[in-house]
C-alpha cells in the first residue's frame, strides 16, 4: 500500500550531509528538518519502493519494525502540518503576467575605468564602446523614469556603476542631490548605492558618502598576489597596496555598516576561501567572492574539473564562519545568507533579480539593457531615458524567464532559492536566457547548502 505521494519525489525533498548533520529539506515549503540515520534510511528506502511500507520493511530488515514504523508515523505527522511532501500546486499557472513596475537602475556614470582588471566584463570599461562619462542630463532623466515607471512602489534603488563611477564624482553627487529632492516631491525614498575600485575614494568622497547614506560596494579580491595578478593599474602596476589602506579607512569612517568587500575567483584562485579570510584579517566582515564568468577559451575561467575543489571551499568557509560566530566575531558571508522563516515573495523566488523589467541598467547616453552585463549587447537594447521602455516584448521575454519554464529548474531543489540563475550568465554560456548555466547551477547548490547548514547550526545553539 502507498503512504506517501512520491511521484515528484526527486524534486520535491532534498537530504544532504555536512559538519556531521543529516540535514532535509522540503522544497516546496522550506521547511528544514534534521534526521537521524535511520530517519535518512527510510526515507532513502521511500524513495526506492515508491512507498509501500511492505517493500521499506524488507529493505530496512536490519532495523527493529517497531523503530521504522515510529519513523513512518512521525513522516506522516509532518506530511499532515505541511512542511514535509508538500506540493506546488498553488504555484501552478504562475506565467510572470501581471503588472510590473520598475524597483532599480544601475546608472553607468562611466564608462572609463582607472584599472585594468583581466576579467572584466566590461571590457575594462566601454563596454564595446567608447570611454564616455554621463552626462548629468541623462542622470536625471534616468530618475525621472525610474519615479515615473515605478507605479505604486515606495522605495526605489538606484546604483553607481562603471567603469570606475568616481571618475564622475561631481555627477554622482549631483544625481544623489536631485534623486532626494524628486524622491520626496513624489512619495518615494531612492536608496543609493556605489561600486567603486577605491582608487579615487579620498576623505572628500567618503565624507560625502557617508553624509548621504551612500551604501558601497568595494572591490578587492583577496590576498596580495591573487589580488594584482587580475586588478592591476592602467600600466600592469600592483593596485592592492594603493585601495586596502583607503577601504580599512572608508569601512571605519562608517563604523562597519553599508558596505560589503565584493571579489571574483577564478581557475588561479580555486583555494578562494584563503582570500575570503585574507579580506576578513584585514578588518572587513562584510564579504561577498564570486565565480568569475568567463569564456571558456580564457585560461582563468572555471571549469567543471574545478568543482569538487570549489565546493570543497564553501564547506571550509561555512566551517569558518561558524567558527567565527562562536568567537563572537560573525562573518557576514553574502552568499551564505538565507532567510528561512520569512524567504522572498513568490515572483522574486521564481523569477530573481527583476532583469529587464524591475532592474535595468543605463548608459552614459542613456541606453536602457536589462542588466549591466547585458550593456553594448545591441539585441538586447530595451530603450532609452528619454522614450522609455519600447522593446516591450523583450521585457516580457525576460518577466517570463522564470523556474517554470525553465526546463532544467523544474526538477531542481534549489529553484526556489536561486529562481533559474543569472539570466545574462545563462546567455553568455548557453546562449539562452531559458537555459541555466551549469557549472553556476552546480556551486548555487553548494552555497545553498552551506547557508542551510549555517542556519540549522544556529537553530541547534538556541
Amino acid at each position: 500500500m502507498q503512504v506517501f505521494d512520491t511521484t515528484t519525489w526527486h524534486r520535491d525533498l532534498h537530504r544532504f550531509r555536512h559538519g556531521g548533520l543529516n540535514i532535509l529539506l522540503d522544497v516546496n515549503s522550506g521547511a528544514i528538518h534534521t534526521i537521524d540515520d535511520l530517519t535518512w534510511d527510510v526515507l532513502e528506502a521511500l524513495e526506492a519502493t515508491g512507498g509501500n511500507v511492505y517493500e521499506i520493511m524488507d529493505r530496512l530488515a536490519h532495523y527493529s519494525p517497531v523503530e521504522v514504523e515510529e519513523v513512518l508515523s512521525e513522516l506522516s505527522r509532518l506530511e499532515s502540518e505541511g512542511s514535509l511532501f508538500t506540493s506546488d500546486q498553488e504555484l501552478v499557472g504562475y506565467r510572470g503576467s501581471g503588472e510590473s513596475y520598475l524597483k532599480s537602475l544601475c546608472l553607468h556614470v562611466a564608462h572609463d575605468c582607472n584599472l585594468r582588471c583581466r576579467y572584466c566584463f566590461a571590457g575594462t570599461g566601454p563596454f564595446g564602446g567608447d570611454r564616455s562619462l554621463m552626462p548629468v542630463e541623462v542622470g536625471r532623466a534616468a530618475i525621472d523614469l525610474l519615479i515615473k515607471e515605478s507605479g505604486p512602489r515606495g522605495h526605489c534603488e538606484v546604483d553607481f556603476f562603471g567603469g570606475e563611477p568616481l571618475l564622475n564624482f561631481p555627477v554622482v553627487q549631483e544625481l544623489v542631490a536631485y534623486g532626494r529632492d524628486q524622491g520626496a516631491r513624489h512619495g518615494k525614498e531612492i536608496r543609493f548605492t556605489l561600486t567603486t575600485n577605491g582608487v579615487l575614494l579620498d576623505d572628500e568622497v567618503t565624507r560625502f558618502l557617508n553624509r548621504e547614506g551612500v551604501r558601497a560596494v568595494l572591490s578587492l579580491d583577496g590576498r596580495p598576489e591573487v589580488h594584482d595578478a587580475m586588478r592591476p593599474f592602467r600600466g600592469g602596476q600592483p593596485s592592492y597596496r594603493e585601495i586596502v589602506p583607503r577601504f580599512q579607512r572608508f569601512v571605519a569612517s562608517r563604523h562597519g555598516r553599508d558596505y560589503y568587500i565584493r571579489g571574483t575567483y577564478t581557475a588561479y584562485n580555486t583555494d578562494f576561501s584563503r582570500d575570503v579570510l585574507h579580506v576578513v584579517s584585514l578588518g572587513f566582515d562584510q564579504v561577498s567572492v564570486e565565480p568569475v564568468v568567463a569564456p571558456a577559451r580564457e585560461p582563468y575561467a572555471l571549469d567543471h574539473v574545478n568543482l569538487d575543489a570549489l565546493e570543497r571551499e564553501y564547506e571550509l568557509l561555512a566551517e569558518a564562519c561558524l567558527a567565527s560566530e562562536e568567537a563572537g566575531q560573525p562573518i557576514n558571508y553574502f552568499h551564505f545568507n538565507l532567510e528561512l522563516q520569512k524567504g522572498p515573495c513568490l515572483p522574486r523566488r521564481l523569477a530573481g533579480c527583476g532583469a529587464g523589467h524591475e532592474y535595468l541598467a543605463v548608459t552614459p547616453s542613456g541606453e536602457l539593457y536589462p542588466c549591466h552585463q547585458f550593456v553594448g549587447r545591441r539585441e538586447f537594447l530595451l530603450g532609452d531615458v528619454f522614450r522609455g521602455l519600447t522593446e516591450k516584448d523583450l521585457s516580457n521575454r525576460f518577466l517570463e524567464a522564470h523556474v517554470y519554464n525553465k526546463e532544467m529548474c523544474r526538477d531542481c531543489w534549489a529553484r526556489f532559492f536561486c529562481s533559474g540563475g543569472c539570466h545574462a550568465n545563462n546567455f553568455a554560456h548557453g546562449g539562452d536566457l531559458f537555459r541555466p548555466y551549469e557549472l553556476g547551477c552546480a556551486l548555487q547548490r553548494k552555497r545553498l547548502e552551506c547557508g542551510i547548514y549555517l542556519q540549522v547550526r544556529r537553530m541547534l545553539h538556541v
